[in-house]
């Protein structure tokens, strides 16, 4: 089945959110406030736990109040984050949207939402978009007037629909495995407590010390290349290639240009630990051990990599020490606040106070986390094969060829 082709302006306007300083934002439920999104709101699904609000006053246009079945767009963020975007569900409450973020509004007369969300957030799209964004300082911004030229595949309303219900079968098979593997992740963090202890208490009183104290070698920054130096070369460990505590599958990562002497400098090796320097608040401190790499993998400047004297800390119990909530406030008490990011130095890092307990109790926890992930592999490597299935889907569905098999699509 061929399928016509519209501008994606014409099926779709792009809405500029609210302008407002720091200051401005109230505590929620303030009388004549409105709900605000910003970017830290948008995530694989939309993130509620955090939003703020600011005066009705701010919201110049009724565009500006969100819609269900909007996308909102990070618009002004890091490079590999710009673009990003979420489903805006039925709302408990009106809510705006600020400047860094941005709404796409589908034409229900012509467009079906979901389908136009399935469109704007495949990889392919989200790669095209990103290759057309404007970079400054560490910020990356979405040109709005190219994405409106973007060729958008049109068939009728009713196929639109039907593409969009096989997507978001095959959509919510990925989601029920993220959750598994969360669960388990969550499960290593609960033996942690169980085994030594609340940090912010130390009732079993472990020895005290800074993080540089351990530190072997670094911390020191990663490799920075300019985008014409991206898709080609040495895989590179990018901020969105691991969520905290695991790395994502290798052959998604982007791969870089760098010369021996780089490679040489900037190369990962087993048991490093590498933390995210430059990020939202939200992200800033996420850390991950490294386990086995392809060689020659290298990591981004937005990160620094130290090693720890295994003979007093393992770097296993010390990467899950650093995702407890002791530390992470730690970081967000040194983080340094900028537009839209926030960053802390090797210094920072260095200066961060962790607790080791003797080796044995280091090497039982590392034992007994081993067996949990052992389990999160087996979810993630079928996680994988979802993901790689639902992009072949995505391809199909946008190219006119999802029924060409015969019957419908099978979205198991």
């Amino acid at each position: 089945m061929s399928i016509d082709s519209v501008r994606l302006g014409d099926i779709a306007s792009f809405i500029r959110g609210i302008t407002f300083k720091p200051g401005d934002v109230v505590p929620p439920g303030t009388p004549g406030a409105i709900q605000c999104m910003r970017t830290k709101n948008v995530q694989a699904d939309l993130d509620l736990s955090d939003v703020w609000a600011v005066d009705e006053r701010f919201v110049k246009r009724t565009e500006q109040i969100l819609e269900a079945g909007d996308l909102l767009i990070s618009s002004a963020n890091s490079w590999n984050l710009v673009g990003k975007c979420s489903w805006i569900p039925e709302l408990d409450a009106p809510s705006t949207f600020g400047g860094f973020v941005t709404a796409l509004r589908g034409d229900s007369e012509v467009v079906d939402r979901r389908y136009l969300y399935h469109w704007f957030s495949q990889r392919d799209t989200q790669a095209v978009m990103r290759s057309f964004s404007r970079q400054t300082t560490n910020i990356a911004n979405l040109d709005i007037g190219r994405c409106l030229e973007l060729s958008f595949p049109l068939p009728p309303l009713a196929e639109q629909k039907r593409i969009a219900t096989v997507l978001d079968q095959a959509n919510t098979l990925r989601a029920k495995r993220r959750k598994t593997i969360a669960l388990l992740d969550g499960l290593a963090q609960a033996l942690f407590i169980e085994m030594f202890g609340d940090p912010e208490e130390n009732h079993k009183e472990w020895r005290s010390c800074s993080l540089g104290e351990l530190i072997t070698t670094g911390p020191s920054n990663g490799l920075y290349k300019p985008a014409a130096d991206y898709g080609r070369g040495v895989p590179i460990l990018r901020i969105d290639s691991f969520q905290s505590g695991s790395l994502k599958n290798p052959s998604d990562w982007r791969l870089v240009d760098a010369s021996p002497v780089e490679q040489d400098r900037f190369e990962l090796a087993k048991g490093d630990i590498v933390i995210n320097r430059v990020n939202s608040r939200s992200h800033l401190g996420k850390s991950v051990m490294v386990g086995d790499v392809p060689d020659g993998a290298v990591f981004e400047s937005n990160m620094m990599r130290f090693r720890v004297d295994g003979d007093v800390a393992l770097p296993l119990f010390v990467e899950q020490f650093m995702q407890t909530g002791y530390v992470r406030k730690q970081v967000l008490e040194a983080a340094k606040d900028a537009v839209n990011q926030s960053s802390i130095n090797q210094r920072d890092v260095k200066e961060l106070r962790i607790y080791v307990p003797p080796l044995k109790n280091q090497q039982e926890y590392v034992q007994r986390v081993a067996a949990i992930r052992g389990h999160t592999e087996g979810h993630q490597a079928h996680l994988d094969t979802l993901n790689e299935l639902f992009v072949s889907l995505e391809k199909r569905a946008f190219s006119g060829t999802l029924w060409d098999h015969g019957g419908e699509a099978d979205a198991a």
